[in-house]
Order: structure tokens, then sequence, then C-alpha cells
């Protein structure tokens, strides 16, 4: 048995410590908001924080995460309120939206790095986080808008 901390709630699997966590959190969890993209590290939609950091779910093994706070797209905020979800919907970011779990977890954690993020900041953090419809520049403008509202004492 494995024990995982998501969303600060444990739950007790019954899984091989060298499965992805990506797998334990969609299928054994029930957490679907995680998304498999490519299964290599390479897109980002599996992003999700491990102890703050952001790591790629599909190559991240169980073993690993035992015992560390796993926090998924839906524990970063009870009612979807936190400020880049707002500014996602604000700046209408996504088209299909299959990347976009995996991009606010990848903009949350560089908004604790950095709260002011310039331009250039915000395309070094996001380099590995594909978007096929193309939002790149509503994605950046959310992230700032974001940042403005955390400055403001935010949502």
């Amino acid at each position: 048995m494995i024990k995982l901390n998501i969303n600060q709630k444990v739950h007790q699997i019954d899984a091989d410590p060298e499965m992805p966590l990506l797998w334990a959190i969609r299928d054994l969890v029930g957490l679907t908001g995680t998304k498999f993209g490519c299964g290599v590290a390479q897109c980002g939609a599996c992003v999700v924080h491990l102890n703050g950091e952001a790591v790629r779910s599909c190559v991240t093994k169980l073993k690993r995460a035992q015992g560390q706070q796993i926090t998924t797209i839906e524990g970063l905020s009870e009612n979807n309120d936190h400020p880049l979800q707002i500014a996602w919907n604000e700046v209408s970011v996504p088209q299909c939206g299959y990347c976009h779990s995996g991009q606010i977890m990848s903009a949350a954690v560089l908004l604790i790095e950095k709260p002011n993020p310039t331009d250039e900041d915000i395309d070094n953090a996001m380099a590995g986080n594909i978007c096929r419809c193309g939002t790149y520049p509503r994605i950046r403008k959310a992230i700032h808008m974001a940042a403005e509202m955390q400055k403001k004492g935010g949502v």
C-alpha cells in the first residue's frame, strides 16, 4: 500500500511504486483535472505540485511522491477562485482547454517564485508547457493579470 497526500487528503492505494503519479491521480483517486499529454514529460499537460514544485506527473513515480504534499488543479483553490483561474477565464485563455490545468499549475509556481514576473520570466517558466491552440499571448496576459490580483490582495 502506498500513502499519497493529494490536496490535503490522504489516499491509501494499492499500486506498484514504479507507477507514474499521473495514473494514480486519475485512475485510482479519480481526480481527472490533471491530463495525459505525451507521457514523456515534454508537453506539461500533467503538471502537479510536489511540495510546491511543479513536476510532470507522467514521469514521477509513486515512490517519489509518497510522503510528499501533492496538489492538483482541483486542490489549487476550493472554489476555482485562485487568481490564475479567474484571470484564465477573464482573458478567455482556453480554446480546447486540454493543456490548461498544467499551464495553470506551472504558472502558480512561477507566481510564488516571482510575484511580479516579466514577459521573459513568463516565457521561460512556461516554455515547457505546450498549447496546441497557440494561446500563448493570452496565457502571458492572464499571468500578468493574476500577478496584479495577488498584489492587490486578490480574491
